[in-house]
């Protein structure tokens, strides 16, 4: 078959997974999208698939629509979790999206055009958003997989989070793990944890920390 008629039958399969996943709500090509890229590098992605809306809904309610200041995601994915942040009320202007994967920066560029898009490390927060921000982030949201990463490397992005936010404001954080992914923190720093989230596969929970 010639390339051209190979790549008019791929975009016409393409436009109907699209047209399905609108009516059933799953979305088939980001789960693909997700699986390569946990395959490819699995200890950087926090799930083999993106999380589901009863986790994403969860992280969300942490968040204040009505607090100033731009809200931070990092590890964004293919969006689930930002989806999840703009139906709770968050204008995508005010979204500071930070991915690594590049593929995934485009996706969210499409979807989320009036947002900013940065690709980046996301443990170096610091150094990406440090001089980019006009003024304190009203949240950071985190689907990062902290569990992978070395103790003090997470204590240095919860530092660095902290430095760009504003007093009070909530750090959100999911994990599959039973006990907190920042087990040991500053006297200043305080924590709480949401319920088991069972509906989500596997079960998880969403921490919460705010300093000062």
């Amino acid at each position: 078959m010639p390339l051209l008629a190979l790549q008019l039958l791929e975009k016409k399969l393409e436009r109907r997974i699209r047209l399905f996943e609108q009516r059933s709500g799953i979305r088939f090509l980001d789960e693909l999208a997700f699986i390569r890229s946990w395959l490819d590098k699995p200890l950087s992605i926090g799930a083999i698939t993106p999380s589901g809306k009863a986790l994403t809904r969860a992280m969300a309610r942490y968040v204040d629509p009505e607090v100033p200041g731009p809200v931070i995601e990092l590890g964004s994915g293919t969006g689930v979790v930002t989806e999840a942040l703009v139906a709770k009320g968050i204008d995508p202007a005010r979204l500071v999206l930070v991915e690594f994967n590049p593929s995934f920066c485009r996706l969210l560029r499409k979807r989320y055009p009036t947002a900013t898009v940065i690709q980046g490390d996301a443990y170096r927060i610091q150094h990406l958003l440090g001089g980019f921000l006009r003024e304190p982030a009203a949240a950071v949201v985190s689907g990062l997989p902290l569990q992978t990463k070395p103790f003090k490397r997470r204590l240095k992005l919860m530092d660095e989070a902290f430095s760009l936010m504003a007093p009070g404001a909530p750090f959100v954080q999911f994990t599959y793990a039973v006990v907190t992914p920042i087990p040991m923190r500053p006297a200043d720093v305080s924590a709480e944890a949401s319920k088991l989230i069972w509906l989500n596969v596997p079960p998880a929970r969403v921490w919460v920390y705010r300093k000062g």
